[in-house]
């Protein structure tokens, strides 16, 4: 089976039982702690992918870790997905959590790429302008990426806009080559 069916599956799961328990700001501490051990500690992964490690040791070890720190509907939810042997889908699971909170709630992801690191003043700014004319809450990261020579790229959500100097120069040799 595709793994972002069964991960988004179980992520609307979990995500309409927490709406409808209003408890989606629960739900998103929940998630992005999860996701936190399980980007931070490779050995927590490797416990969750091993198939020789029984899934009563694995929720045990996931009740060590989480027990006082997650709502108990979401540890709940963990324990299912381990007991389904799912649980390596668990970090994809957070992920599409965490996007279907963002959109329930109107965020909007950005990705801001410039050629050099920008100031908190000017991505203030810029978050400002973008939830003006988006008309909603921005998230906004920034990365850098000194090829882009100048300027920025803006990605949200699946769209990006190019006001690059290398995109500028791409077009301009276009153009003067065509003729």
């Amino acid at each position: 089976m595709d793994e972002s069916s069964i991960s988004v599956r179980y992520a609307r799961a979990l995500f309409e039982l927490s709406e409808e328990e209003k408890n989606l700001s629960a739900l998103k501490n929940d998630t992005e702690l999860i996701a936190n051990v399980c980007n931070s500690s490779p050995e927590f992964m490797q416990l969750l992918k091993n198939p020789v490690v029984k899934a009563s040791q694995k929720i045990h070890i996931v009740l060590l870790i989480f027990k006082e720190k997650i709502d108990d509907l979401t540890l709940d939810f963990l324990k299912l997905v381990i007991q389904n042997k799912r649980e390596i889908f668990i970090p994809s699971i957070c992920r599409n959590i965490l996007s279907l909170i963002k959109e329930a709630k109107g965020i909007k992801t950005v990705i801001l790429t410039t050629a050099t690191g920008i100031d908190e003043k000017s991505l203030d700014n810029i978050t400002k302008i973008l939830e003006e004319e988006l008309g909603s809450t921005v998230e906004i990261s920034g990365k850098i990426n000194p090829r882009i020579l100048g300027g920025m790229i803006l990605r949200i959500d699946d769209k990006q806009y190019d006001a690059s100097i290398a995109a500028r120069l791409s077009k301009i040799k276009k153009e003067l080559l065509s003729h």
